[in-house]
């Protein structure tokens, strides 16, 4: 089956729309590692346990990590769109 040029343009456009996606949410993911971690000096400071809000801060980092790795493969697939579509 061969895929036309629509098909391809409209791959790229779809991929395109991922990666503003991938970008908000990798930068709305950030803010709340920064909010956390503030919630942990705040905790320290008080002079409660943080070890819960500690752990949460590693688990949102994880997760960023991942999707930083996700952005890489749209990234990927544009890149191999772009050949398919040729010049824009």
């Amino acid at each position: 089956m061969t895929i036309s040029l629509a098909e391809w343009t409209e791959q790229l456009d779809t991929e395109r729309l991922h990666l503003i996606k991938a970008d908000r949410d990798i930068e709305e993911g950030s803010q709340r590692i920064r909010d956390q971690e503030d919630r942990v000096r705040q905790l320290s400071a008080g002079g409660c346990d943080a070890g819960q809000a500690e752990r949460l801060v590693e688990a949102l980092k994880q997760t960023l990590t991942e999707w930083l790795r996700h952005r890489v493969l749209i990234q990927q697939r544009i890149a191999y769109l772009r050949q398919q579509v040729g010049p824009e």
